[in-house]
């Protein structure tokens, strides 16, 4: 992108249950960042993955970001109502995509052999790329990614600096489309930033490994590439991401705004490495959107 280009931001949220210390982090980044370039802050909620939505939970997500004082630019979207746009893309994509039998378990048990970084992550092996074994009925669909020469992504985050990953040996064929029928993440994000004209993502750390194969995706799409800033993510005391598996509540039961500025948005901002001081919610956002822009240097 180049500096004329409108700045447009979003935050794009799992209605898995209310927001956290954890998330807050990630959406105070997200938006002092669209305020500090004076772009758009959009939020979608990502909630493709039936299962794990809790209902009513988005409508608590978007009531906390009103009460911190976070204002979205449009109207909200909602992945599960996107449908036809993934299944688009994935008519795109064509021969690339192919249909996979095996279960998580096969493709752990084929990687009994592998040492170091392969084993650290299910690789898959390609046992259907060119067809699905006897006896095998299509679990899930998977995208090709190229073993000559190898596919190797790397891009400049602004925050983390250079990264880059090798998707032939370190990822292998990426589900797009999961067995039990949802849109996996990977392809949902990447196919509704591009329609949304989404220039700049500012998200957790924890999903700094999945930007390759976004980018892979993009670039198959024929999408533009936006930038990328990866803020750390909160911990627990085990030193574990906090999620609600690990036992995250949420930081917002109704407080009063002083109450809920000195208890959220202030822990928050430091975490960012934000010296602020603010006597209401308002003074808040006055001051850290300034404080975020010097942290912070948009190239």
């Amino acid at each position: 992108m180049t500096d004329s280009t409108p700045y447009i931001g979003r935050f794009a949220p799992s209605p898995t249950g209310p927001l956290h210390i954890g998330s807050l982090v990630a959406a105070m980044a997200s938006y002092l960042d669209a305020k500090a370039h004076h772009g758009l802050w959009l939020v979608r909620i990502e909630d493709v993955d039936g299962d794990r939505n809790v209902a009513g939970a988005d409508d608590h997500i978007l009531a906390s970001l009103r009460r911190c004082g976070m204002r979205w630019d449009g109207d909200v979207t909602w992945q599960s109502r996107r449908s036809a746009l993934y299944e688009q893309a994935l008519l795109r994509l064509g021969e690339l995509v192919y249909p996979c039998g095996c279960s998580r378990k096969e493709i752990a048990d084929s990687q009994l052999h592998l040492t170091g970084k392969q084993a650290q992550a299910l690789i898959y092996p390609g046992t259907c790329r060119h067809g699905l074994a006897p006896g095998k009925i299509a679990r899930a669909l998977r995208l090709k990614v190229p073993r000559v020469p190898h596919c190797v992504v790397a891009f400049d985050d602004r925050w983390a600096g250079h990264v880059g990953q090798d998707l032939t040996d370190e990822v292998g064929d990426f589900v797009v489309k999961r067995a039990d029928g949802f849109w996996a993440y990977q392809l949902a994000v990447v196919v509704d930033d591009g329609a949304q004209g989404v220039t700049d993502i500012v998200r957790g750390a924890d999903l700094l490994d999945s930007t390759p194969r976004q980018l892979y995706l993009q670039q198959l799409l024929g999408l533009p590439t936006p930038s990328y800033l990866h803020v750390p993510v909160v911990l627990n005391e085990s030193g574990e991401k906090l999620s609600k598996q690990t036992g995250a509540t949420a930081f917002d039961h109704g407080a009063e705004p002083r109450q809920l500025l000195r208890d959220a948005l202030l822990p928050a901002a430091r975490f960012l490495g934000l010296d602020v001081q603010a006597e209401s919610i308002a003074d808040f956002w006055r001051a850290a959107t300034p404080a975020w822009a010097r942290l912070i240097q948009r190239p």
